[in-house]
């Protein structure tokens, strides 16, 4: 566990914060970062990012839960942010297994013990890490409770039979690290006009966003190989058809949700005992990047979840 780089210049987070490199049972490299929090924190939000994201984007979101007395930890995915690319080509999002981002959770989890974060530890996944942190919640963990911010449970995709078999077809002439048709070997933020994005309505966040990106492009991937879609396809799937976890949930989707498949969501957290589901109006995918109403509603939420656990 050694000390990594973090950006603290971009991040816009508490003081304090602190980075390491880990290594997954595999052999990869991957980055964790970590804000203790208030003094007697009361517990540790272990925020799961998704797909293209990196530490120092959630360094504010480290602030709003200081601020309501908890402490924090983030990571970099195998693929993305610091972490080792996986294809020779470092701008694919790609992943060969899902399993894979286990061991990266696992290499987390033993980190977050050697450094005593408090007690009780709750999981926040967003977008991809929402598939991540459900994946772990299906089987012996050690967290309180569970927020999610727009979860991967399933994919918005253009006819989706049509999607998947053309998906599918690629992977199996040995394509499967070309990227998904329309998507591209440039970082989303930078080759879309604010008015066109799909993921927040607020023009500081995404200035935010594009200031990041810019001051430190190695953070950063573009589109996803076509073995990152199938694998997702195929892990969203096989989530669907286990049964939801034995704790409390909070889920938010924005009203404007155009990513993640939201007919998923509604159908998993409908079957989620102790779960509930909010559509925050006007908000798009990235909730934690939306207009400080937004934000400050979908904190407040997770907060009043996480207090309520017990202690």
């Amino acid at each position: 566990m050694d000390p990594a780089p973090l950006f603290d210049a971009i991040a816009r987070a508490p003081a304090g914060g602190r980075a390491f490199w880990l290594r997954a049972a595999d052999g990869v490299r991957i980055r964790l970062a970590a804000w203790q929090g208030p003094e007697a924190a009361r517990g540790t939000v272990f925020l799961l990012p998704g797909r293209t994201e990196y530490i120092e984007k959630y360094g504010p979101a480290a602030g709003e839960f200081a601020a309501r007395g908890y402490a924090m930890i983030s990571v970099d995915w195998r693929g993305q942010g610091l972490a080792d690319r996986l294809v020779a080509d470092p701008a694919k999002g790609h992943v060969s297994r899902y399993p894979e981002y286990q061991l990266d959770f696992d290499a987390v989890l033993r980190c977050v013990e050697t450094l005593g974060l408090p007690r009780p530890w709750f999981v926040l996944g967003h977008s991809m890490g929402g598939a991540i942190g459900l994946r772990r919640l299906m089987d012996t963990n050690p967290f309180a409770a569970a927020a999610f911010s727009a979860p991967m449970w399933g994919i918005r995709l253009p006819l989706p039979p049509l999607s998947r078999a053309i998906a599918r077809t690629l992977e199996r002439v040995g394509l499967d690290e070309i990227y998904v048709p329309t998507t591209s070997p440039e970082t989303y933020v930078l080759r879309t006009a604010f008015n066109r994005n799909r993921l927040t309505t607020d023009p500081a966040m995404w200035a935010f966003m594009i200031e990041q990106v810019a001051a430190e492009p190695e953070l950063t991937i573009a589109g996803p190989t076509i073995r990152w879609l199938t694998q997702s396809l195929h892990e969203c799937a096989a989530l669907a058809a286990l049964p939801a976890p034995d704790l409390p949930c909070y889920c938010a989707l924005g009203g404007l949700e155009k990513i993640v498949e939201i007919g998923s969501v509604h159908r998993r957290m409908a079957g989620w005992p102790g779960g509930r589901l909010e559509i925050i109006t006007g908000a798009e995918h990235e909730l934690m990047m939306e207009t400080p109403p937004a934000r400050a509603r979908f904190y407040d939420a997770c907060a009043a979840l996480f207090d309520a656990a017990p202690r």
